[in-house]
């Protein structure tokens, strides 16, 4: 369970994050949702102890999330961040390894290897193994650092851990999109804590059981996706008038601009 209380962040003298309080239950995928600015990376980063506020504070089982030792907090959440570059000719096998230094000794070999192998399996990179990583397209290096997270939380029960994917379909296509959403959705179904920051309103609709929707770093709506997710919410969070499509689908509907879809034929 996350819990937090009257969190600050400013930027630069302007206050970018202002949440009176939150709280995000574990068995379900939880989406953050925003235009760009409103604050998205900012909360994920400091719920999940990567940033400090300057007010307000993040509990993780009841505990500070700053106040968990480090090695301790690494074994219970993993962090998939916007951009995953490396400086360091590694290979992929040696990337998704990385997870794994959290363990060290804690886990013996063998279930270094069987985490490794289903991280890779889980996030279909297990081909890529030997591949050097920079030699890989964006979205290819974006599979490989989810394989990395998946790694990081292999051991714990589900239920004990939490992973945050901040945009994890970043230049990924369509088909890995939704892999990437379904490894998410598993984890949560398994009894784990998974936020992930989304663009794309129809994949957090159809992924996300409970969606918190952003503006100017303040709560605007939170909800399931159905509810949350009204035209005035969105268009007030895009600064753009919408209109809403139903579709079976998608329960929440398919937003598009008020004009478009007004437009003759569609």
């Amino acid at each position: 369970m996350i819990l937090a209380s009257g969190l600050v962040v400013r930027r630069g003298g302007r206050r970018i994050l202002d949440l009176p309080d939150l709280a995000i239950a574990p068995g379900r995928v939880t989406g953050i949702l925003g235009a760009n600015g409103a604050g998205k990376s900012t909360l994920l980063r400091v719920l999940s102890g990567e940033l400090r506020p300057e007010a307000g504070r993040a509990f993780l089982d009841g505990v500070p999330v700053l106040d968990w030792p480090a090695d301790a907090l690494a074994r219970r959440r993993a962090v998939l961040p916007q951009s995953g570059g490396l400086g360091f000719p590694l290979r992929v096998a040696e990337v998704v390894a990385l997870g794994r230094l959290p363990h060290a000794g804690r886990a013996s070999r063998a279930e270094d290897r069987a985490a490794l192998a289903a991280a890779m399996q889980e996030a279909d990179v297990a081909h890529l193994a030997q591949r050097f990583f920079a030699s890989l397209s964006g979205g290819e290096q974006q599979r490989v650092q989810l394989a990395r997270v998946l790694a990081q939380l292999h051991g714990p029960p589900p239920e004990r851990t939490a992973l945050f994917l901040d945009e994890p379909t970043a230049g990924l296509d369509l088909a890995q999109q939704h892999a990437v959403l379904r490894a998410a959705e598993r984890r949560a179904r398994a009894g784990g804590l998974v936020v992930v920051v989304l663009h794309d309103l129809a994949l957090a609709a159809r992924y996300c059981e409970r969606v918190l929707l952003l503006h100017a770093g303040r709560r605007l709506a939170e909800g399931p996706p159905a509810e949350a997710l009204s035209e005035a919410a969105v268009g007030e969070a895009y600064g753009l008038a919408v209109r809403r499509i139903a579709t079976p689908c998608v329960p929440a509907g398919l937003f598009l601009p008020a004009e478009e879809s007004a437009a003759p034929g569609r």
